[in-house]
């Protein structure tokens, strides 16, 4: 882990406690997760008991203490996506990725998760993968919008 960049992101806010959850969002970005050594880090550096940390990375779901996939998608389940088709979608995916909700492929290209809201409900159902939003997901679209993370990556891996 390149602690340097972690020091980057506390002189960026300045050590405040306050700002502790924009610390531990940044940091999250370096690895897509947060190591322990990272918290422990933060933890010295800002004098923040370790503890109190870990309470803010399993209080909110965006955070996470396991490596996740390059590329997380999200599946909404919330009323309007659940009624429209978001379960038959997530079972798609895990069916296609050969992964189960909140888990990673084992190659580290995905990242499963759940959530109760897009904020998109008229695209019913939702699916996001990394910051791309996806509307009137069905099961027979699920393959090619997939297909458009793993040709990104092998690309990405031949330059």
């Amino acid at each position: 882990m390149a602690f340097e960049k972690i020091d980057q992101i506390l002189e960026k806010y300045q050590y405040k406690h306050e700002e502790i959850i924009g610390i531990m969002q940044d940091a999250q970005i370096v690895e897509n997760y947060l190591p322990e050594t990272t918290l422990r880090h933060i933890s010295n550096k800002m004098e923040i008991p370790l503890t109190r940390l870990f309470d803010i990375a399993t209080f909110y779901k965006s955070f996470s203490l396991k490596p996740r996939g390059r590329h997380i998608i999200k599946v909404c389940l919330g009323t309007a996506c659940h009624l429209s088709g978001g379960m038959q979608n997530m079972e798609q995916i895990k069916r296609t990725l050969r992964i189960r909700e909140g888990g990673t492929t084992e190659d580290m290209m995905f990242s499963l998760e759940t959530v109760n809201c897009l904020g998109t409900c008229a695209l019913a159902p939702v699916a996001m993968v990394g910051e791309d939003y996806y509307g009137v997901v069905t099961p027979g679209k699920v393959e090619k919008i997939l297909s458009k993370y793993t040709r990104k990556s092998r690309n990405a891996e031949g330059e």
